[in-house]
């Protein structure tokens, strides 16, 4: 369907190269790296020096100012090829804009150029075993020591937990009266931190190209300059970024449907059963039909919301809705679409089981769908 956000020439071209580069980078080598279950570090770099990471950041930061939509062709893109595991848009979107938007000049001086060289790759680590969404159940704790800041502590499910060389970790500070949402501060852990160890990678179902593993902070000594913004404001600082974050999670699924759509259509009309193309089937019709619907009401949403971030709205309640909707929607229509490849969807030599393996933890990642679901009541008086 046409979109309805207000692309130009620039950011025509600009997907045009993109899509071109991520074909070459990646071709057919995305199966290597699910096998390896960790991206070549050289794919990151390559990454930074065509551009393409923090391309948003100031100039004097390695970026290029760009707007956000090249976030979104980004995300989009990377979505569409299949290549969800390859956290581009998690080092881009949801982990810099943290130091940009809180860092000191001297952090972002610091730290922003190498994760726009691609020299660094970055991560945030909030959930822990026993405290997911629940921040006020973190145990992980930062005691100031003169001038250092002393982490204990365990982060599990963390994505580029392995390749990560800068970690945002949230951490409680003060005493154990603190209000929780005073309670938690902001770190920055670089790689090679005193008391700084990573777990095995945790194997899973889907995203297998995506190196995911638990921190460990046993007395991890970091300088005390490494806090990011205030003491005891992190949980604001969380939840005013939170917005973004769930946007590129309902816009990355809503790219990745489309494509699911895409890859079932080309299908359905070259498969023949009894003799007629399975497009000719009244089920296979009503499949796609009800699939190609709920696309175009996700495009929609997802389209307005993009447009409504970017000129600075309060659109949190509503990104809440699309992370919820929109990835529980693109999982259902992975499923559909799978069922229309019969067993041959179920084999990894189809792109399409990949999308199917995928969306499973769109729901449950940035904020579960009954997350979601409680944040949007809650946001209605109930």
């Amino acid at each position: 369907m046409e979109r309805s956000l207000d692309f130009q020439e620039e950011h025509l071209i600009f997907r045009d190269a993109f899509r071109g580069f991520i074909h070459k980078t990646i071709g057919d080598d995305y199966p290597l790296w699910e096998d390896a279950g960790i991206v070549p570090r050289d794919v990151w770099k390559k990454f930074g020096e065509n551009g393409y990471l923090v391309p948003w950041a100031k100039e004097e930061y390695g970026g290029s100012e760009a707007d956000f939509f090249y976030s979104v062709i980004i995300t989009e893109e990377l979505a569409r090829f299949g290549a969800s595991g390859l956290f581009v848009p998690l080092h881009n979107d949801i982990v810099a804009p943290y130091i940009n938007s809180f860092g000191t000049e001297e952090q972002k001086k610091k730290w922003l150029p190498p994760c726009a060289s691609g020299d660094a790759i970055l991560a945030v680590a909030m959930t822990e075993p026993d405290a997911g969404s629940d921040l006020a159940s973190m145990k992980t704790r930062a005691v100031r020591q003169g001038n250092k800041w002393i982490l204990n502590g365990q982060k599990t499910f963390i994505s580029n937990g392995l390749l990560a060389d800068i970690v945002v970790v949230a951490a409680k500070t003060g005493s154990p009266e603190t209000p929780p949402h005073q309670a938690v501060s902001l770190f920055v852990v670089e790689r090679g931190a005193p008391g700084f160890s990573r777990g095995e990678p945790i194997k899973k179902i889907g995203l297998k190209a995506q190196d995911t593993a638990e921190l460990f902070f046993d007395d991890c000594e970091i300088p005390a300059e490494n806090i990011l913004g205030q003491e005891g404001m992190g949980f604001l600082y969380l939840m005013q970024k939170l917005q973004q974050e769930r946007l590129i999670c309902a816009l990355g699924s809503q790219a990745a449907a489309e494509r699911c759509l895409e890859l079932t259509l080309e299908y359905v009309k070259e498969r023949k059963v009894f003799g007629k193309p399975l497009t000719k089937y009244q089920n296979t019709q009503f499949v796609i039909a009800e699939v190609a619907s709920e696309i175009a009401v996700g495009r929609s949403f997802v389209d307005d919301l993009i447009r409504n971030h970017m000129i600075g709205k309060d659109v949190v309640k509503e990104t809440c809705m699309a992370k919820y909707w929109i990835c529980e929607t693109a999982k259902s229509i992975a499923d559909r679409c799978l069922q229309l490849f019969g067993g041959y969807g179920y084999c990894t030599e189809y792109p399409i089981a990949r999308f199917y393996a995928d969306a499973r933890v769109q729901t449950i990642y940035a904020g579960t769908s009954e997350i979601m679901k409680l944040i949007v009541t809650r946001s209605m008086g109930l």
